[in-house]
């Protein structure tokens, strides 16, 4: 079953954030937008790519009243002592949750049963707390935040915009389209 437009489940955990431990749950979600980026585990190799350019780009999601969540089965106290231990990860300012129960990876089905470990998941929640965009990539395949920022803005769009849809490769004030009849056949 997709996720696609259902609401994200109960869940209660321990963020690092800013230097401190901070409570998040499905209601912190509400209200504004949401990326959940699941990855692996802490102390990794692919991860920190991944989140460091995530830490580059987050000023620009923090524009688009997007809030980032880096999400891994690891505990908030390994969160933190990588954060002190890496260049790359000590420059991430969004919260970094802490999954130890598996209890988020299960509910975002990115839980890899026999290791513990998430899958690398992606997910765009809306300010009604639905998931609209979901991408899940091997374990071996770094993301790109830049992409992301892209569908983020594009998820954004026809949430404004329900008349209208993004074509491929859409980027912020290109030409939409508005799906009829007439455009059946013709693009």
């Amino acid at each position: 079953m997709s996720l696609i437009n259902t609401e994200v489940k109960p869940f209660k955990a321990t963020a690092f954030h800013n230097g401190e431990f901070i409570d998040v749950t499905e209601a912190s979600l509400k209200g504004k937008w949401n990326v959940f980026f699941f990855y692996p585990a802490d102390f990794t190799f692919v991860c920190p790519t991944e989140l460091g350019d995530l830490a580059d780009n987050y000023e620009e999601f923090k524009k688009l009243g997007v809030e980032v969540y880096g999400v891994s089965t690891d505990t908030h106290f390994t969160h933190k002592a990588w954060h002190d231990s890496s260049e790359t990860i000590n420059k991430i300012q969004y919260p970094m949750l802490a999954d130890p129960t598996l209890a988020i990876s299960r509910n975002f089905e990115v839980l890899i049963e026999e290791a513990g470990l998430a899958e690398r998941g992606t997910f765009v929640i809306d300010p009604e707390g639905k998931i609209q965009i979901v991408e899940i990539n091997a374990g071996n395949i770094g993301r790109n935040a830049e992409e992301l920022l892209r569908k983020v803005k594009a998820a954004q769009y026809v949430a404004a915009n329900p008349n209208e849809v993004c074509p491929a490769k859409w980027q912020e004030g290109e030409a939409t389209l508005a799906p009829s009849l007439d455009l059946v056949g013709k693009i």
